[in-house]
């Protein structure tokens, strides 16, 4: 079930008005079947990977309050890993790991013949899985006692507003409020309305309409060059970040209406002005998850400097890798594994290089060309990430400034037009203008950001002013979107 669809928008508010009308301590099952049925929308049969995944760390995590000696708690840790990590691993990577043996060993003339592992991959898996093994992980650490209730562990697994695309939340975090009695809540279940609200404005208008250029472009590179490209490149960098950070408002706000708070996601991550903050406002469930549970279990910076070293790439590559089982996955994240050593590297040089050309002296334009560059090298890497395969990836990098210069002497006789940023498409100028003037829009919303929420500032203005921006953002969605229902492009990881 996609939450952009006719029947995420019937299943919704039943389940918020059945959830609201229940005692307390039936909502639980509610959300648990609701959470259950919602996953099932995809293909009912996987559902049985969450409940084995569920019913194994249930296990583990009683088995693990039992032991007193650690080596006994561990071996329960390795089981659940064992098990969520091998099925992660069967469904997701065999198939690219056992390709890349057969291209390996049909190099040397080896024989290989192990077969093709013919599945679908199922939706959020590498979402719930983390998940889950956070929980195992942190009653191994001691961090919470093992739950007790089979039912609210379910649910905090398979909580259908995050289930398939994140944030991928903490049990220390999600399985409290799951416990907890929550009243209907006027300004709560409003402002969780407004927040979802933004987030289909981000992925309807923004992310969907922008994705029919950036598809265009990226399935077939060969028939594109210079212009079409850039503009490509450049476009899949706002479809990405609204398809998911608008999937994330999504998922934020519906929780917030239950009176569950799931924790932010986003944080103008094209703002950042060092690769660092960019990991510190992207993805951040993600971000801290590797950084809670693999980087420092590899020993964090509390070791040498080369282990340091290794510990950063060794992240940044299973980073990678849990996007997606492709070799530009895993390039895009020894990109930033590589952005990230060599800002640590020239942490020294950089305060003299901005003294030397003055740019101290002008306010704002250090930080300025910062941010520039940040975003220009996250541009980059974002290539690898959306291309089909490594071949596209090297074409389109070694095709992005080709026969720019026609281009530019075409802007010179006819000017800046709706015309000249649709070269190349089969798209109707209005159309790209249309994604402009949204993605213009995103840009003034992340400027107000800066010293407080937009929801908060709507709070404190008149009610005729919040109202036009309500309806001004559902006439949108109804008068520009893009109304083809499409997946988020994170149910893919």
């Amino acid at each position: 079930m996609l939450f952009n669809s006719i029947q995420f928008i019937v299943f919704f508010p039943l389940v918020v008005f059945f959830y609201f009308l229940l005692p307390h301590r039936f909502r639980w099952m509610l959300l648990l079947v609701a959470s259950y049925y919602f996953y099932m929308c995809w293909k009912a049969e996987y559902l049985i990977l969450i409940l084995v995944s569920t019913l194994v760390d249930y296990f583990a995590a009683l088995q693990m309050s039992k032991q007193s000696l650690k080596s006994k708690r561990k071996f329960y840790l390795i089981l659940s890993l064992f098990v969520n990590l091998g099925l992660l691993f069967g469904f997701k990577y065999f198939n690219f790991f056992n390709d890349s043996l057969r291209t390996v060993f049909d190099h040397f003339n080896i024989f290989y013949n192990v077969p093709v592992f013919k599945v679908l991959l199922p939706v959020g898996i590498s979402f719930y899985t983390f998940q889950t093994l956070s929980y195992t992980i942190d009653v191994y650490r001691g961090k919470r006692e093992p739950e007790k209730h089979l039912g609210i562990l379910a649910l905090y697994v398979a909580f259908f507003p995050q289930l398939v695309a994140g944030p991928i939340e903490r049990s220390t975090r999600l399985l409290p409020q799951l416990l907890q009695k929550y009243n209907f809540d006027y300004d709560r279940v409003t402002n969780g309305l407004k927040l979802m609200l933004w987030g289909f404005f981000k992925k309807i208008v923004i992310a969907d309409r922008v994705a029919v250029i950036v598809n265009q472009v990226y399935n077939n590179p060969s028939d594109a060059a210079g212009l079409p490209l850039l503009i490509g490149t450049y476009l899949f960098a706002f479809q990405i970040y609204c398809d998911f950070s608008g999937y994330s408002d999504i998922a934020i706000g519906a929780a917030q209406v239950f009176g569950i708070n799931l924790m932010q996601n986003f944080r103008r991550p094209y703002f950042a002005k060092s690769i660092r903050e960019f990991w510190q406002r992207w993805h951040i469930s993600l971000s801290t998850w590797f950084r809670d549970y693999l980087y420092m279990s590899l020993g964090g910076s509390h070791t040498t400097r080369w282990r340091w070293y290794y510990n950063i790439i060794i992240v940044f590559l299973i980073s990678g890798l849990w996007h997606g089982a492709n070799w530009t996955f895993i390039i895009w994240g020894g990109l930033h594994g590589s952005y990230y050593l060599f800002s640590y590297w020239t942490r020294n040089i950089r305060p003299k290089l901005t003294q030397l050309f003055m740019l101290d002296k002008v306010p704002g334009l250090q930080k300025t060309l910062r941010v520039l560059f940040i975003f220009h090298i996250v541009l980059f890497g974002w290539i690898f990430f959306r291309a089909n395969n490594l071949s596209d990836a090297i074409f389109i990098i070694t095709h992005l400034f080709t026969g720019l210069g026609d281009v530019l002497s075409r802007i010179r006789e006819i000017g800046i037009t709706p015309g000249i940023f649709n070269y190349g498409f089969e798209l109707p100028p209005s159309e790209m203008l249309i994604g402009m003037i949204a993605i213009i829009i995103l840009g003034i919303h992340h400027l107000m950001q800066r010293k407080q929420t937009v929801r908060a500032w709507l709070n404190a203005k008149p009610i005729w002013i919040r109202w036009t921006v309500y309806y001004g953002l559902v006439i949108s969605i109804l008068v520009f979107g893009y109304m083809k229902p499409s997946e988020f492009i994170y149910f893919q990881f």
